[in-house]
């Protein structure tokens, strides 16, 4: 299946959004969505060739379709010479729409730990709990996750074990209403998310970024806290950056966030 959108696959999926896609030696990116082993392959700047999956309208919502990308990339460009030189080089890259429980418990795992190490507990959490769908499984439901927490500890999730499994429980029960946070502006969602245990504001803004489509959230960790202080000057609490990146870049800060971390990434 063909998806026409000018996405580049390489800055969107490998930068650290989303931790279940996996580059192959031919060059497409292999991912589990949905409960689906899909494949893309990038086809030229403006389409990409979709396996696995027949669903056109949720994979391109997925990759960021909804989002219109020149008027994004003018509004933050507009603001800042340097971010506007760096979408000028990195042309395509989208911020994706994650399903929102399976980014909420991801980020839960993210606290304190790098990208790779990130991506090792998601699969380790997959493998153990999800669906079997042949060659990688599913992510699991907070039930298959309760259902089997008796082996968790093979996880290796070191001090966020309990709190994962304590998320599982509440989401499970209903305590949480993992969809109502959709139903928040930005100030009321990361407010809502920071009252879940092992959520501080960092995993906050990423959830409300990438899952609940908060384009204003700029989140700060280590590395955009350093670009913030040697590119602007910026030094302070994680409240006093994040503001300043907010009012900076205004409605689309999290598109600018994205352009300063991958060009960190990448360096």
């Amino acid at each position: 299946m063909r998806i026409d959108l000018e996405v580049s696959l390489d800055p969107t999926l490998g930068c650290g959004q989303a931790h279940r896609w996996h580059k192959l030696d031919d060059g497409s990116w292999e991912g589990v969505w949905r409960n689906q082993i899909v494949t893309m392959k990038q086809i030229s700047p403006t389409s990409v060739e979709v396996i696995g999956t027949d669903d056109r309208k949720g994979i391109t919502r997925y990759l960021g379709g909804d989002d219109d990308l020149e008027t994004i990339i003018s509004e933050i460009s507009k603001r800042d010479e340097y971010v506007a030189s760096l979408a000028d080089r990195c042309p395509g890259m989208r911020i994706l729409r994650q399903d929102h429980w399976e980014c909420l418990a991801t980020y839960l795992l993210a606290t304190n730990a790098n990208v790779k190490r990130i991506g090792q507990m998601v699969e380790s959490v997959c493998d153990h709990f999800g669906d079997d769908l042949g060659r990688r499984h599913g992510f699991p439901t907070p039930k298959q996750i309760l259902d089997g927490c008796g082996c968790i500890a093979e996880c290796r999730l070191g001090f966020r074990e309990s709190r994962f499994v304590t998320l599982a429980e509440r989401v499970e029960s209903g305590d949480i209403d993992v969809e109502s946070f959709s139903e928040m502006n930005y100030e009321e969602c990361v407010a809502a998310l920071q009252d879940i245990n092992g959520i501080g504001p960092k995993v906050a803004d990423c959830v409300a970024l990438f899952a609940f489509e908060h384009m204003e959230a700029f989140p700060i960790d280590a590395r955009i806290s350093k670009v913030m202080e040697d590119i602007y000057g910026v030094t302070g609490s994680y409240k006093a950056v994040s503001a300043y990146g907010r009012e900076k870049f205004g409605e689309y800060a999290g598109y600018a966030q994205e352009f300063l971390y991958h060009a960190d990434f990448i360096s």
